[in-house]
């Protein structure tokens, strides 16, 4: 496995972790340590079923980014996106596939109820504090609307609409494994069964 690094402009390919140390020393990057500690972490992804890629913080909002790939040239990786590679193509379609599938269930039309329940995170306010924190809490609720898509759509506005519940917390979305949905039909259910 070889290693694409960046610094802004600056990039290199490298087929170990001493050329990796190798080029970012040649960059003279100021307020990083390149010593044993940073070598053994930087081995460590190399070595590692770590697909993504790695940020090494350099100083505010500032990073060099290390990239594994089975590229062997700066050309393939450049013209081939190799990077990608570490995903295997049929695991990706796969994926695919069931992100769309699970996007046209949410929009298919359905008119009728629905028993929709949705984790968010929600800011809450510290007690004796200035302080708030974000807490997953379950909103369910029953509506009527035209699809599924429409009854998550439904559930925010209510959420949003409410004075308990601050702007600032986060609502996941309709495609995640956070929101589910029953279908109840076209008629109002009875609230009185059991």
């Amino acid at each position: 496995m070889n290693l694409y690094l960046r610094y802004f402009n600056e990039e290199c390919l490298v087929h170990s972790v001493d050329e990796a140390i190798d080029f970012l020393k040649s960059l003279k990057i100021e307020n990083f340590d390149l010593g044993d500690a940073f070598r053994k972490d930087l081995q460590t992804y190399a070595n590692s079923d770590i697909t993504y890629p790695k940020r090494y913080k350099v100083q505010a909002r500032v990073y060099f980014i290390v990239i594994k790939t089975r590229a062997n040239t700066m050309k393939d990786f450049k013209e081939n996106n190799i990077s990608r590679e570490e995903q295997p193509e049929k695991e990706e379609n796969v994926y695919q596939a069931k992100k769309k599938m699970k996007i046209s269930v949410l929009t298919e039309e359905m008119p009728g109820w629905y028993d929709g329940t949705l984790i968010f995170k929600r800011v809450i306010a510290i007690p004796g504090t200035n302080k708030f924190q974000y807490k997953d809490t379950k909103f369910r609720a029953m509506c009527k609307a035209q699809s599924p898509i429409d009854c998550y759509n439904r559930i925010i506005d209510h959420l949003k609409s409410r004075q308990d519940i601050d702007s600032r917390s986060q609502f996941s979305s309709a495609k995640g494994r956070n929101f589910t949905y029953n279908y109840l039909g076209v008629n109002r259910p009875n609230f009185n069964e059991g």
